[in-house]
């Protein structure tokens, strides 16, 4: 990519957004992420959030049966979001700002339409 050249989310974000009920067990989402070669899964819903492979990996370390503990026990909730229209380098200075590796991204009419990761952004750069 040339120094000039705007890369925008919708260009490199993944698609379709895969989502996992807040209430389906921590280990669904692990076979989930698996099958799909995926760090993060959206949990759509009212307290919309997102749970990933270092939540995953918390669960198993504390000696939680991933089992029986539930999505919503371990997600991150309200998340960062970005626009399909945000310029790829301001979502990842957001992903820095916030400790974060994975924004969800909204389209115009703010529906949930894909994520983008830190992986996204550096591959992009590179």
């Amino acid at each position: 990519m040339a120094p000039d050249e705007t890369v925008l989310v919708e260009e490199v974000m993944s698609t379709p957004l895969e989502t996992i009920p807040a209430g389906a067990p921590v280990q669904e989402a692990a076979e989930q992420m698996r099958e799909h070669d995926i760090s993060g899964l959206f949990v759509p819903g009212s307290d919309a959030g997102i749970i990933t492979t270092t939540d995953i990996v918390d669960v198993v370390a504390a000696g939680d049966d991933p089992a029986e503990v539930t999505v919503a026990d371990v997600m991150t909730a309200p998340v960062e979001r970005v626009t399909t229209q945000v310029e790829l380098n301001e979502a990842a200075e957001m992903m820095t700002t916030y400790g974060i590796k994975h924004l969800p991204v909204i389209d115009s009419q703010s529906d949930y339409v894909g994520m983008v990761s830190s992986t996204d952004t550096t591959s992009e750069f590179e």
